[in-house]
């Protein structure tokens, strides 16, 4: 059911969202349909009959709250759309509630002892079919509802990314209701220009992946789900948070120019690239980069990155059915570091969990009421020990060519890192025996600091391992309890708030004590304005997409590292965050001024 624009957003339609990746996109829309395909069907036993229906109703039950989601962004927008849309998602909620579908799917998976998806794609389609039939046009039109309504609650089930991307036409700017980090990574910057999303918030990982690609992207946008058809042409200000539909000839030459002088900006900070990072009055400060897939290799050796502060392993496992064994991490993995050229890469262990599920270990992973708070990261690894020792041994092999640092991710206490460095003793020694060869020494153990309780022992964890990385996005985020990939909460998301900068502070100061390296590889780290007060609290180290890292060394280079110190005194004294942002933004103003 399409809504009329004209009525909705007038002729030539502003869309507002979150602005998550910057830079100016100018193409074709192509909006992504939620229907994947035909499922497998396979035969179960009785005796899985029971579990199979509970995991129709766990696939049911993510559908809800997705629709509910949009159902509560819907009402803030203006009454055309709030009035269509709103009527959309109510009629898709009505159907998961129907006994109809919830008892066809059960009844089928009983008596023809099916799986779920091959239950629920006959129960749609026949229920699809008979409203078709009908010949009332309200009741046949209700026939799409359905399918859609199926289509979401099998993509749940599938663990299904989008798969389009691949035949998109160069230039393309991709329109979905939500994207996943793997669906993200399915994108080719030759094909697609950016992206646009209905649900989504700035610190998500999707955001991640997209700056990390350098791809402009809005994310959090609800009216392109109705306000977008394929074929638009679309203007994304991924800064501004801006979608503009059809615009006029005067508006898109505007834009053009303002991504030609953006271009003209990066060609002049490219220069920057074989300067060091070093502060106005002589202080070193190294410039890293983050790592979200094997091509952005290149992007960090074209941005000047002394190394690779943070290589998350997540996508080996995304967009498969199967897990990849030591050989296939470890040809990976030693590509990435020969491409390096002896730069130090540090490798993270999986960190799967929540909006990062991955489909090859969706059968290790049960639903959680709370992913972020559930199995995930090194849980999963020390649960799993096969998996572990897998990638251990990966990493340890790749680091025969060139260095490598291991790192830990969502540490919680002393005792995790003890058993991952004994079970790095024991795949080092079975790799000796088969006269494999590994790093020597053995590479460097650090943990993210990223939850309030490793910060807050930090001064354990340091005598423990050989650094830290400081993941600002999840410390903001379990700090402050806010979901970051939720739109609803974006505004209260806030790494200023003077309870995360506390736990900085303090493990950045356990970790000088301990004599051991301290970087921050959030977000954070890629956007210049922060760039004071983390050299002001002590950190010498920033991890950041590979992109960012010109504006950050040019600011680094403004800077005295004795004034930052002192305003960043400042700032820690304060306990409100208008004033912490206050402090902040007048220096950086004196900066640029």
């Amino acid at each position: 059911m399409k809504t009329s624009r004209t009525k909705a957003f007038g002729t030539r339609p502003r869309i507002q969202g979150i602005g998550v990746s910057a830079g100016i996109a100018i193409g074709p829309a192509h909006v992504v349909e939620g229907g994947i395909g035909q499922v497998p069907e396979y035969p179960i036993e009785t005796k899985q009959v029971e579990a199979e229906v509970e995991r129709f109703r766990e696939g049911m039950t993510k559908a809800r709250k997705q629709v509910r989601k949009l159902r509560r962004k819907v009402e803030d927008l203006p009454g055309g759309v709030q009035e269509e849309l709103g009527g959309v998602l109510e009629a898709h909620l009505a159907m998961m509630e129907s006994s109809r579908l919830t008892a066809g799917v059960e009844a089928l998976i009983a008596d023809r002892l099916i799986n779920a998806e091959s239950a629920l794609q006959a129960t749609v389609s026949e229920i699809a079919r008979g409203l078709s039939a009908v010949k009332d046009r309200y009741l046949a039109s209700r026939a799409q509802d359905v399918r859609e309504v199926g289509d979401r609650i099998l993509r749940l089930l599938t663990d299904t990314p989008y798969q389009a991307f691949s035949r998109l036409h160069p230039g393309s700017i991709v329109v979905a209701e939500e994207l996943s980090p793997a669906d993200t990574a399915l994108m080719s910057p030759d094909r697609v220009d950016g992206f646009v999303t209905a649900l989504g918030g700035s610190d998500s990982h999707t955001a991640i992946m997209a700056r990390s690609m350098g791809l402009p992207a809005v994310l959090g946008a609800t009216e392109a789900s109705a306000g977008i058809k394929t074929g638009d042409m679309l203007i994304v200000d991924g800064e501004a948070g801006l979608v503009l539909v059809d615009p006029d000839a005067q508006t898109i030459a505007e834009y053009r120019r303002r991504a030609e002088a953006r271009k003209r900006l990066d060609r002049q900070l490219a220069r920057l690239k074989s300067i060091l990072a070093e502060t106005a009055d002589g202080t070193r400060i190294s410039l890293m980069a983050n790592m979200e897939l094997p091509r952005d290799a290149e992007a960090a050796d074209q941005f000047g990155a002394e190394g690779i502060g943070l290589l998350r392993t997540e996508f080996l496992f995304m967009n498969r059915p199967d897990l990849p064994d030591e050989d296939e991490q470890y040809a990976i993995l030693s590509g990435i570091v020969h491409a390096m050229k002896g730069r130090p890469v540090t490798i993270r262990t999986i960190d799967v969990g929540g909006e990062k599920l991955a489909t090859a270990l969706g059968d290790r992973i049960g639903d959680s009421p709370n992913p972020a708070l559930g199995l995930r990261a090194i849980r999963l690894m020390l649960k799993e020990p096969r998996l572990m020792e897998a990638q251990l041994a990966a990493i340890l092999r790749a680091g025969a060519h060139g260095p490598v640092r291991i790192l830990l991710p969502m540490i919680t206490s002393v005792g995790q890192v003890r058993q991952v460095r004994n079970a790095i003793k024991k795949v080092a020694a079975r790799l000796k025996r088969r006269k494999v060869k590994i790093a020597h020494p053995l590479p460097p153990l650090g943990v993210m600091i990223e939850v309030p309780g490793a910060a807050l022992t930090a001064d354990a964890l340091a005598v423990e391992c050989d650094f830290f990385a400081i993941g600002t996005n999840d410390l903001t985020m379990y700090t402050i309890a806010i979901d970051r990939g939720d739109e609803q909460v974006a505004d209260l998301y806030n790494p200023l708030h003077p309870a995360v900068l506390r736990l900085v502070q303090f493990t950045v100061e356990a970790a000088l004590r301990q004599g051991i390296p301290v970087s921050i590889c959030g977000e954070i780290a890629g956007d210049p304005r922060y760039a004071p007060l983390l050299l002001g609290l002590g950190v010498k180290e920033l991890s950041m997409a590979a992109r960012a890292l010109p504006r950050v060394k040019q600011r680094i280079k403004r800077l005295s590292l004795g004034a930052a110190t002192h305003r960043a005194r400042a700032i820690m004294d304060q306990t409100d965050e208008g004033r912490i942002a206050a402090l902040l933004d007048d220096f950086n103003e004196g900066l640029l001024g």
